[in-house]
């Protein structure tokens, strides 16, 4: 446009990366600005992270010169990156600002929006944690000038492969991550946390012997051919002359950050072009099993009338309620994980399989609870002591039905890998009476001490009712380590006496009594629901 002799030229649009990095810096600012916990919560993570990443990087430092170091940078680099490639399936909703979904309706090119995402991605703890990490692995190995500047060639190929991993892993799986099945697997990553915690456990503990840093050796010689452990490998061979071993490590893994780009970008594509008809298929998929019969497999291997129903209830929320299949399914693996753990440790006994008893049997607790504020339908229903035994009859039935399978699994199992066989009856009755007990226990806490759990959230206890819960799981372990006593006094006393020729008589004892037991505890607690059913209900709709 001109005016005279001036000419006015248009504003020069601005970098789409500097406004991606804008935007999240103003969404991560206005987010922590939201409530004190928040800021609390995040700068606590931030210092948190920052304290570990400086304690590594001094360790790492200090193993300099040692004969195994390479293989353990080597082994550290492969874990990082295994970490940033499952990071997206379990927390889905970690950085929402990078969620490309939001992005659909902008028209931008796949190019730039991937170099916009890509360094926008660098922005945050787990990049800085990540750069030190490796810093200090090129400082442990690195050895000369050569080997010093292929260490910052490293060091910018392992960051930008691991972010750019993440970031093609979430947008790859972003249509799962956002339905019901992506969120239960969000709800089950505490379980693989607590299982990868004692992993860690036990490789600490192996390589805080004496040159335990030598065991490490078979696996790096693999991984040290695995990108992007290739280009922390690379700076150890050119600290030894080895210059072509390095060329090949580097170049390795510049050809997989060459080709996650190339797969980020397509699938960003194919994301931001395609419709999403997941939604539609799922109903077809449901109508088409609705056409159908009517009971089918599960339900026609339950029992009829009310019990049945209940049994059939409860396996489902089970199976579809996020906070109902995380609760079970850490038991189950925590109960196996404890013999396994104490096993490779050297301490094994094949008693830890109580484990699985204990772990399961709490499930029974606060069952009206577990209903969340659906349980004002099943109130609905009980109007009598023999409605509410019928209710919890059939509910610790469906516990019975898959605790009895898993520890009789886990205590065979047990008796196997740690042994001797000749404790199998024994420990096994114990661990059925024990279950009894707990079942009976379970049920008289749900009565007298009901509690709410939120149905958003992580948090498992209602504002205001933790003491609530705390008594009545712990109140209630205590009781049914007492109601197990009998039996636990008979095992005793078999054994001082030296007539280990009987022990055999505590599994049919531990089956009866456990049953016995748990029916006394599920009569004791029927009329209590039933006179509480008002104060119970109250108590588990609370938000």
């Amino acid at each position: 446009m001109s005016t005279g002799s001036a000419t006015v030229h248009p504003a020069a649009a601005p970098s789409l990366t500097s406004v991606f990095v804008r935007l999240k810096l103003s969404l991560l600012r206005n987010g922590l600005r939201q409530s004190t916990g928040r800021t609390l919560a995040y700068v606590a993570s931030v210092l948190v992270g920052l304290l570990f990443a400086a304690g590594a990087v001094l360790g790492l430092i200090a193993l300099r010169g040692n004969a195994h170091v390479g293989a353990l940078v080597v082994l550290l680099t492969g874990i990082l990156t295994l970490g940033w490639a499952v990071m997206p399936l379990f927390f889905p909703a970690g950085d929402e600002t990078l969620d490309p979904t939001r992005l659909v309706m902008l028209p931008l090119r796949p190019r730039p929006l991937i170099v916009s995402l890509l360094v926008t991605s660098l922005v945050g703890i787990g990049p800085v944690v990540t750069f030190a990490l490796v810093t200090g692995s090129v400082i442990a190995v690195a050895d000369g000038p050569v080997a010093t500047v292929v260490g910052v060639l490293a060091v910018v190929l392992v960051v930008l492969v691991c972010v750019s991993l993440a970031r093609a892993v979430a947008t790859a799986s972003v249509r799962l991550l956002t339905s019901r099945r992506g969120r239960d697997l969000a709800v089950l990553s505490g379980l693989f946390i607590a299982i990868g915690a004692q992993g860690v456990n036990i490789a600490l503990q192996k390589l805080g012997r004496p040159d335990g840093l030598s065991v490490l050796e078979p696996l790096g010689d693999v991984l040290r051919w695995v990108p992007p452990a290739s280009a922390i490998s690379a700076v150890d061979d050119a600290g030894h002359g080895a210059y072509g071993r390095a060329a090949v490590g580097l170049l390795l893994t510049a050809v997989v950050l060459a080709l996650l780009l190339w797969w980020w970008q397509r699938t960003l594509t194919t994301l931001m072009t395609s419709p999403d008809s997941s939604t539609l298929q799922a109903v077809e998929k449901d109508s088409g099993r609705k056409s159908g019969s009517g009971d089918r497999g599960l339900e026609r291997l339950l029992p009829g009338g009310r019990t049945g129903t209940v049994m059939l209830r409860t396996l489902r929320y089970a199976w579809r309620d996020p906070k109902s299949k995380m609760s079970w399914a850490t038991a189950i693996g925590v109960g196996l994980l404890v013999p396994i753990v104490s096993s490779v440790q050297g301490n094994g006994s094949i008693y830890t399989a109580f484990s699985a008893s204990a772990l399961l049997g709490m499930q029974m607790y606060n069952q009206f609870g577990q209903d969340t504020s659906a349980f004002w339908m099943v109130a609905s229903t009980i109007s009598t002591p023999r409605d509410a035994y019928q209710e919890l009859r059939a509910r610790a039935l469906t516990l019975a039905l898959v605790a009895v399978p898993y520890v009789t699994l886990v205590v065979g199992g047990t008796a196997a890998l740690i042994g001797p066989w000749s404790s199998f009856l024994e420990v096994y009755g114990l661990s059925l009476a024990l279950l009894g007990a707990l079942l009976a226990t379970g049920a008289l806490s749900s009565a007298l001490f009901p509690y709410s759990i939120p149905s958003e959230g992580n948090k498992n206890v209602a504002a205001g009712q933790g003491a609530i819960a705390w008594f009545s799981l712990f109140g209630g372990l205590l009781i049914g380590g007492v109601l197990s006593l009998p039996l636990l006094g008979l095992t005793i006393w078999l054994h001082v006496a030296g007539l280990h020729s009987l022990l055999w008589v505590l599994l049919p004892v531990g089956v009866v009594y456990g049953a016995g037991v748990a029916e006394l505890g599920l009569r004791v607690a029927a009329p209590r629901v039933a006179r509480r059913l008002p104060e119970i209900l109250v108590a588990v709709s609370k938000a």
